[in-house]
This record gives structure tokens, C-alpha cells and sequence, in this order.
């Protein structure tokens, strides 16, 4: 209707029954509102953000700062898709959001620190993609060589649940210490068989072993750590294995919801970290020795997850 229209009913007597046709005339735009309302609403659920579909994905991460998330918002904007980064400070945090529903999708953790957070907070978040492998290596700044460590050197070690069974598995490859039954993911310093060992090891908090080396003989130090102090990686007198069956509980993933693994636009985000200009770019800012891009089938990472979940509940039990 036109604007002069009003004013010009204003004018006319009041029909019989006016009163009704106006009323059912209220209800039928109430009703149309809240259609439009639970349109909206499930539209804006789903991602769509215009009528040309395109769909906005929210991704936790630790790493926000990380040069290569421009070439994954341009691969995913030529799919229609809106990648928003949702930066977090500390480990804690990416798994909640998910959980509750503040970002759809989060890359910051290995396969046993999801498995470990699962158990620990009765979840059950899952993978959807795997992204690289991080080493965990053998830092040192008064010797050069493994073989330089004296007997009963002491060597600083991350003290949190999914990176020190890590350490120690580290420092047996290295050939420094024994751990009873050959160790596992889950091992702690009381399985160090003392008597075949060549050092000590001093569990401290992961983000003080980097600055524990003017103190201690040795270090092992998570990458992120390493690379806040200064520390090369080719420097390392020790550098972890990241291949083979024993990384496998440290293939960094892209975790999700389970009701949300089948989400196809979920996949294409995931899918992006093994497009080669993607690979290309992480390689360039961390360099091909700190994050080793991989590519696993998803029935290997769900078969990882689910007997490290398993591994810890017997363990815990």
C-alpha cells in the first residue's frame, strides 16, 4: 500500500465488521514475523550470511598470528566460505568452545592431548582432519652432542600429563634413560629404571624449560616454547622422530563436535590443510623441521584416538 492510503480509510465510515478484518489483519502480520524470525534464525545457524550462501566457519586456535591462515581464508573464500580465526591464549580454553558451541572447529592439539581432555571432561569430541606433527626435541646450551651429557646430568622435562610420558619416550630414543615395561604416551618419571639410566630428569612447567637451560644440563622443550626464546631447531643435540607408529598420539588434528563430522562444509575447511599451497605456507613460516605436515587416512586418526582413550581411561581406573 501507499503512504496516502491510511489517511484515506481515515475518511470513510467503518465498514460492518471492521473491527474483525482488522484483527485478523494483526494476526496474520504477527504470525508472519515470527516466521521470518525462525527463517532468520535457522539461516544464521547454518552459516548462511547472504542469499549467495556463503557460510562463515569459526576456527579456535592457539596460533591466530600464523601467516599461513591467510592462504587458508583464501582457499575457503573461493568455496563460498568465510573462515573466521577465533584466537585463544592457553590449551585450555579451544576444547570448551568447541564443546559449547563457540566455534565450530578448533587446531591446536595432538591426538593424545584429545584424548586425554575427552576423558578428563567425560567428551567426546573427535577429529575430522589430520595437520602436521610437531617434534618435541633435546635442547642444550653447555653441551653439543647427546653423547656429551656427563652421568647423572640433569634434564628438565615438560610436567603436564600429554608431554611428559612424551619427553621421556624422547630421552629413551636418545639412548639417556630406561623406561620400565619400554614405556608408553602415559609413562611419568617413576618409571625410570634409575640403574640403567644416564640422567636425571627434573619435571617443570612446559613454558619454564626453555628458560631452565642456564640451570640445568639439558632440556626438552615443546616447539612453540623453543621458538619463543630464541631457540633453533637445528640447534637441537637431539631431534624427535616424527615418523612412524610411535608419533602417531602426536598427529595434530582438526577437531570436532561428532554430530558435526558429516558437516560437508566442515570437511572442505579441514580438507584445506593438505592443499599444497596451504602445506607450502606452514612449511614457510615454521620450517619443514619444527612442523612436519601429514597426511593420515581418518580411520587411522579415529583408531589413534580411540585406543589412546582407552589407554587412559585403564589407566586412571
Amino acid at each position: 500500500m501507499s503512504a496516502s492510503t491510511p489517511a484515506s480509510h481515515e475518511a470513510l465510515p467503518e465498514k460492518p465488521g471492521g473491527h474483525h478484518t482488522g484483527l485478523i489483519v494483526a494476526v496474520v502480520i504477527v504470525v508472519l514475523a515470527i516466521i521470518a524470525g525462525i527463517i532468520f534464525a535457522v539461516t544464521k545457524n547454518n552459516g548462511d550470511d547472504s542469499a549467495a550462501g556463503t557460510k562463515t566457519v569459526k576456527i579456535g586456535t592457539t596460533e591466530a598470528g600464523s601467516d599461513y591462515w591467510n592462504v587458508v581464508k583464501k582457499k575457503a573464500s573461493a568455496q563460498g566460505i568465510n573462515v573466521e580465526v577465533v584466537s585463544f591464549n592457553d590449551y585450555t580454553q579451544p576444547n570448551v568452545a568447541l564443546s559449547q558451541g563457540q566455534v565450530d572447529l578448533n587446531v591446536f592439539q595432538h591426538l593424545f592431548f584429545l584424548a586425554d581432555y575427552n576423558v578428563k571432561n567425560n567428551d567426546n569430541l573427535t577429529s575430522i582432519s589430520a595437520t602436521y606433527i610437531v617434534p618435541l626435541n633435546i635442547y642444550s646450551k653447555k653441551y653439543q652432542e647427546v653423547s656429551q651429557l656427563p652421568a647423572g646430568a640433569t634434564v628438565a622435562i615438560p610436567n603436564d600429563a600429554t608431554n611428559q610420558g612424551r619427553a621421556l619416550l624422547v630421552l629413551q630414543k636418545a639412548g639417556l634413560l630406561k623406561l620400565r615395561d619400554g614405556g608408553s604416551p602415559l609413562s611419568t618419571p617413576a618409571d625410570v629404571i634409575a640403574d640403567q639410566s644416564k640422567v636425571k630428569v627434573k619435571p617443570i612447567d612446559a613454558a619454564q624449560t626453555a628458560t631452565s637451560l642456564g640451570g640445568v644440563d639439558a632440556a626438552v622443550v615443546n616447539n612453540g616454547y623453543a621458538s619463543d626464546a630464541g631457540l633453533d631447531a637445528n640447534t637441537a643435540f637431539f631431534k624427535d622422530d616424527a615418523s612412524g607408529q610411535s608419533a602417531d598420539p602426536y598427529i595434530n588434528v582438526i577437531a570436532v563436535k561428532p554430530e558435526n563430522r558429516n558437516n560437508e562444509t566442515f570437511k572442505k575447511v579441514a580438507k584445506l590443510w593438505s592443499d599444497p599451497e596451504v602445506k607450502k605456507a606452514i612449511i614457510a613460516q615454521y620450517g619443514s623441521s619444527t612442523k612436519i605436515v601429514t597426511d593420515r587416512p581418518q580411520a587411522d586418526l579415529d583408531k589413534i584416538l580411540s585406543d589412546l582413550t582407552t589407554e587412559i581411561k585403564n589407566s586412571d581406573s
